[in-house]
């Protein structure tokens, strides 16, 4: 039996071993669903918390700005000539917002990739884990935890594993030093501890 490795090297080769082995009907349809998962580029990591919020936002969209922009809208045709009707103007403005916003979260939604933080590696840095960061050159510590890009918010300590501090962080362990070239220049960290 081939390893893993080898398979994600000729992907064709693969493909076609599985539409071969579908074809005799002889495959495990476990190794298929994971193999098929693996060749979606779109997927998104995402912490349970991070999907909870998206699905809330949607939902309060739905039951609360939707209807009030609709209601918005019913209100400003009842002033009469829409051409210069600057409030319908806006309500129509904010209605494409809502449903432009709808559409962005139900993207992120299907394309989320739930990552449970229990079952990841305690000894370095990985998704959803938080760290703690000393600045070597000011002995400033930041504490950090490393999210998707969906859900990253600097202000809550949040960074994306795709930004530059983030791709830094991922796969070091405590004590490791962690250099980083931001504009101003190279900036120097060491992990302190994985919490």
């Amino acid at each position: 039996m081939h390893s893993w490795g080898s398979y994600f090297v000729h992907v064709p080769s693969v493909v076609a071993w599985f539409i071969e082995k579908i074809v005799n009907r002889n495959v495990n349809c476990e190794l298929l669903r994971k193999f098929l998962r693996s060749l979606d580029l779109d997927r998104v990591p995402i912490t349970r918390e991070g999907y909870e919020a998206l699905k809330k936002e949607i939902e309060k969209i739905k039951k609360i700005d939707r209807p009030m922009n609709i209601k918005a809208i019913e209100d400003a045709r009842a002033h009469g000539d829409l051409s210069e009707n600057a409030e319908f103007e806006a309500a129509k403005d904010r209605q494409a917002f809502i449903d432009g916003r709808l559409m962005e979260i139900g993207y992120r939604l299907a394309n989320a990739d739930i990552i449970d933080p229990g079952m990841l590696p305690k000894d370095r840095a990985v998704f959803a884990s938080t760290v703690v960061l000393e600045n070597i050159d000011t002995a400033e510590t930041f504490e950090y935890q490393l999210v998707g890009p969906n859900e990253s918010d600097i202000e809550k300590g949040r960074i994306s594993i795709t930004s530059p501090l983030g791709k830094s962080i991922i796969g070091k362990k405590p004590g490791e030093e962690i250099i980083l070239q931001a504009p101003g220049g190279k900036r120097y960290y060491e992990l302190v501890d994985i919490l």
